[in-house]
């Protein structure tokens, strides 16, 4: 794809707290790729660990609006890269899919939903099964580990799986309907940590050093730089790799700070990011 192509990032805005949209859109325009949005919601500030409570403001009924007046105003997108969306919302996006793509638009789905074993605050067991609904017309599926598990129905394992787990839950994947898989979190020696990448013909591993740190917000960093790295037409295998370092990178950066404790600070490794796409 070119580089004047317009991508659309569908998902919340957490004012405070480095995810979601105030990743998604620096990110992706670092990339030097117009980045359109659409806001799921907006939170004073993300629900992880660190802040005792947030505000929220569903912004649902919006959606069917904005698409009617893009309509109107015939505007359209190559690409489409959601995230944090509610179990409502996922019928607008699929409306959104169909409604306001140009021809061969892909679309990527990061199922953000999950981590460490346990749904995000806010989700019911019912979400996983609606979530599927997005990854079965994904051109590019960016689950972790818990969300693969979860859109599969499959007991979560944290450490000690083997290629052949990873292997399955990748088959699962696809026949969920997603056409590439992009797992992340997967780690088959404790010193390393990377990424599984499926076409459905064959699967292709990255890895990098592990980190002696657990951050908020890596996940939309990661599908943020895999994004953008992909629709400046690298290979899948190509923009996961520069995803995950550009994550090991932007954590870098963040530790010793105890005070930062609500994300990582990826601004200041976008130099590293924009270096590695000039490649």
């Amino acid at each position: 794809m070119a580089q004047d192509h317009r991508l659309l990032t569908i998902q919340d805005i957490s004012c405070v707290g480095q995810c979601s949209l105030t990743v998604a859109l620096p990110i992706v325009s670092a990339c030097g790729i117009e980045t359109a949005i659409l806001p799921s919601s907006v939170l004073s500030n993300h629900t992880g660990k660190g802040f005792g409570a947030w505000t929220f403001r569903d912004l649902t009924d919006e959606m069917p609006k904005i698409l009617d007046q893009w309509l109107k105003e015939k505007i359209d997108f190559d690409a489409f890269y959601t995230g944090y969306v509610s179990k409502a919302q996922i019928p607008h996006i699929l409306d959104i899919f169909q409604k306001a793509a140009r021809p061969g638009a892909v679309k990527i789905v990061d199922p953000a939903m999950a981590d460490n074993g346990k749904l995000y605050a806010g989700f019911d067991d019912d979400f996983p099964k609606e979530m599927a609904r997005l990854v079965a017309v994904s051109d590019y599926a960016l689950p972790n580990l818990t969300e693969a598990s979860f859109l599969l129905g499959q007991e979560y394992i944290e450490s000690g799986y083997d290629k052949a787990y990873i292997e399955k839950t990748i088959a699962g994947l696809h026949k969920l309907g997603a056409k590439n898989v992009i797992l992340t979190g997967v780690s088959f020696e404790p010193s390393k940590l990377g990424v599984a990448v499926s076409d459905g013909t064959k699967i292709e591993y990255y890895f990098n050093e592990r980190l002696p740190a657990a951050m908020h917000g890596t996940g939309d960093v990661y599908a943020s730089a895999f994004a953008g790295a992909l629709l400046r037409g690298k290979t899948v295998l190509e923009a996961a790799a520069i995803a995950a370092d550009f994550v090991v990178e932007s954590m870098k950066k963040t530790l010793g700070d105890d005070s930062h404790f609500y994300g990582v600070k990826f601004e200041k490794a976008i130099p590293f990011l924009v270096n590695r796409l000039e490649k």
